[in-house]
């Protein structure tokens, strides 16, 4: 058996995975998130805020301190840390706590992460799987079976639309049809580059697309275990999309399985989501508790 420790830095939150492996087994040791927003100002300055260093580097501290001594660790940053200027200073604080540097991956290698983690052991829908991961600064599709056929990633992520169109609480009809247009134009390139159409089961990750099942499944507080792997019929992706963006910050505040962090850049995330399910016609989603860090902890014991 090994334990490893794998840390997803994205654009809206960092992420932690302590867990054993034996074999084909993954067992959750520590699994925890804290929404530390490193993407802050990203698209516009194309600089990391030295608040945003703070906040991460703080959250990365509490993490290194549940890891303790002898385990394989591997960090890897996303969307915020390619765009930026001056990912040296993330780079250098990084390996001060760690010991280790972080990876700096690419979309694609970031998309077949994704899809490992999140299609290991998935079984009882048909393929091949689409993988959509509903990032803060891009988002990630991946079309394949036991393999990866092929992987693109997209600068439309919920934080960085937000930044971009969704200024408005609530916002209006004009902002909402700019973010639409950013989507379906990344959309476009998706479907040239991957076989979109040859998808038999929409798999979604990541923290808004669990939010919106969450919502759908009528939770009274978030519950992991139920949103895991739960199907959620398209038109109630739809419908909670219309109705996040028609909601001022209190009223999405004080839904039942709202994160804080994530309140002010939902409305961009379900958009995100309902256009994917909406333009290439799944009558459902797959939704995925298990995603990247499930992937880099199962790298960790291939190495």
């Amino acid at each position: 058996m090994t334990r490893v420790a794998a840390i997803d830095c994205g654009t809206n939150s960092v992420r932690l995975l302590i867990a054993d492996i034996d074999g084909d087994t993954l067992t959750d040791v520590e699994r925890t998130m804290e929404i530390v927003r490193l993407g802050q100002g990203v698209d516009k300055t194309g600089r990391l805020a030295p608040e945003a260093l703070e906040r991460t580097f703080t959250a990365m501290r509490g993490y290194r301190k549940l890891i303790g001594e002898g385990v394989r660790v591997r960090v890897v940053a996303t969307s915020a840390t390619r765009d930026a200027a001056n990912r040296d200073e993330f780079v250098a604080g990084v390996r001060e706590i760690f010991g280790v540097p972080p990876e700096v991956i690419s979309g694609d290698e970031e998309a077949r992460l994704s899809f490992t983690g999140a299609t290991r052991g998935l079984t009882g829908h048909d393929e091949p799987f689409l993988v959509t991961d509903i990032g803060g600064g891009s988002t990630e599709f991946v079309v394949g079976s036991a393999v990866v056929e092929a992987a693109l990633s997209v600068d439309i992520g919920c934080v960085r639309l937000t930044e971009r169109h969704l200024k408005d609480d609530p916002p209006d009809a004009a902002a909402i049809a700019a973010t639409t247009a950013d989507i379906e134009a990344a959309l476009d390139r998706v479907e040239q580059a991957v076989p979109i159409r040859d998808a038999r089961t929409l798999v979604g990750l990541a923290g808004s697309v669990t939010t919106v099942a969450g919502i759908a499944l009528g939770l009274p507080a978030y519950d992991s275990a139920a949103i895991h792997r739960s199907v959620i019929p398209a038109g109630q992706v739809h419908e909670i999309t219309a109705r996040l963006l028609t909601m001022t910050h209190e009223e999405r505040a004080a839904i039942p399985v709202m994160h804080p962090g994530r309140v002010d850049v939902i409305g961009a995330g379900a958009l995100i989501l309902d256009r994917i399910v909406a333009r290439y016609g799944f009558a459902e989603v797959v939704v995925s508790e298990h995603d990247i860090l499930d992937g880099i902890a199962w790298s960790l014991a291939f190495r």
